[in-house]
């Protein structure tokens, strides 16, 4: 894929971007790897590296609640 791309090559700002659009209830990890080639593995390894370990704990569970009720959420 030629717009893939690891954690380790994105800069601070879309670094950010990235936090940023997996804390939000709006944005699926399919879109997050349309912008920025990252997979759902990858944007859980970015928010567990990047996030304090009660706040990881708390988005996860924010995440899987969501995608019980939605079939599409993220």
């Amino acid at each position: 894929m030629a717009n893939r791309k690891s954690a380790r090559t994105l800069s601070a700002a879309e670094l950010s971007d990235v936090i940023e659009m997996a804390l939000s209830d709006h944005t699926r990890f399919d879109q997050i790897k349309a912008l920025y080639g990252l997979s759902e593995p990858d944007v859980k390894a970015l928010m567990r590296n990047s996030l304090r370990r009660g706040s990881y704990v708390a988005w996860r569970k924010r995440v899987q609640q969501f995608s019980q009720r939605r079939a599409h959420y993220k």
